[in-house]
């Protein structure tokens, strides 16, 4: 009998978020899962996976405004605006001022425009941006208009500076990483990203992938949230 529901995964470093729908999927058998907004493979967190006519509710899990914690590190910058990419500068990291931190994240906060990054699942002409990047072609994505809420800084140890942050749809938080380098004026990148929450789901009720591919059918449905 088919079952329809939300699973919310506290995903793990390593797999994408695509590999962890698979993974459900095949362990338990299923014809329709999906998941409602994608996790970069080095973060973890919460990740929503829809199952059944649940997959028809992507939409709204992709408008939800979402929590996340990291660390960034400054003086690094890559091509993918991660820990994962090429590096491709370099600049020695003097003490950070905490003061000058909280001056840069707070000029962040409000609405802003923000440049995706490169590497991302944003389409150019019918061909995905990282696919393009890949093949060292030059592509300039457009800014959009996001919100970052707030953008703590939570602590400092050089050259890594911990943050918290809540934001709207469709902000990129390597991005966000990124362009603190740029007003830095030491260039970073984001080491580290952890989504807690998305919409009035927090990463609380998740549970770990590792042990939902140990459960039975039953233990699933049992688990399963309503749309």
């Amino acid at each position: 009998m088919a079952i329809s529901g939300v699973l919310l995964i506290d995903k793990p470093a390593g797999p994408t978020s695509f590999q962890v729908v698979s993974k459900i999927k095949r362990h338990f058998n299923l014809k329709k899962v999906g998941h409602g907004g994608t996790l970069d493979p080095f973060a973890t967190g919460l990740l929503a996976i829809l199952i059944g006519k649940s997959t028809k509710t992507s939409s709204t899990f992709l408008e939800h405004d979402k929590t996340y914690e990291g660390v960034i590190t400054l003086g690094k910058e890559t091509d993918t605006y991660d820990i994962t990419g090429k590096v491709v500068n370099e600049t020695p990291v003097e003490d950070i001022s905490e003061t000058k931190v909280k001056q840069v994240f707070t000029s962040f906060e409000g609405l802003t425009e923000q440049r995706p990054p490169l590497f991302s699942a944003i389409k150019v002409n019918g061909k995905k941006a990282y696919q393009l990047a890949r093949q060292g072609k030059e592509v300039e994505l457009k800014k959009r208009e996001v919100n970052i809420y707030y953008l703590r800084l939570e602590k400092i140890d050089s050259p890594k500076v911990y943050f918290s942050t809540k934001v709207s749809k469709g902000t990129y938080i390597r991005s966000l990483a990124h362009d603190i380098g740029i007003k830095m004026g030491m260039g970073a990148c984001l080491e580290t990203l952890r989504r807690t929450s998305s919409g009035n789901i927090s990463i609380k009720d998740a549970f770990k992938l590792e042990d939902v591919l140990k459960w039975s059918r039953v233990e699933l449905e049992s688990n399963l949230r309503p749309s």
